[in-house]
């Protein structure tokens, strides 16, 4: 969506986001789902010879941004909005250590 290739259209966000609180002003309830392919795929990068954890983590991180621009929008638009999406990420926590650490 927008006028870019990759990244976040502002102009994107916004329209998102004023559609949302006009939803909301008749009483809707709203969910959004955000990905996080505008900024990265991690299958893509993984094809590529990037460790495909490190790549999903990666992939994950862009959604939150995603996530974030979402809602910093639509709280611009005086929309009610709410992100659960930074918890529930294992980026501060990874599962294994790289292949290519010195120590191992």
């Amino acid at each position: 969506m927008g006028e870019q290739q990759f990244g976040i259209d502002p102009g994107v966000t916004t329209q998102i986001a004023k559609d949302i609180a006009e939803i909301q002003g008749l009483g809707v309830q709203v969910a959004v789902v955000i990905g996080g392919g505008n900024l990265f795929r991690g299958l893509a990068a993984s094809a590529k010879g990037m460790d495909r954890a490190t790549a999903d983590y990666m992939g994950m991180l862009a959604t939150v941004i995603n996530g974030l621009a979402m809602l910093s929008a639509t709280w611009r638009k005086g929309a009610s909005s709410s992100s659960p999406l930074a918890p529930a990420t294992p980026i501060s926590r990874p599962t294994r250590q790289p292949r290519s650490a010195p120590w191992r």
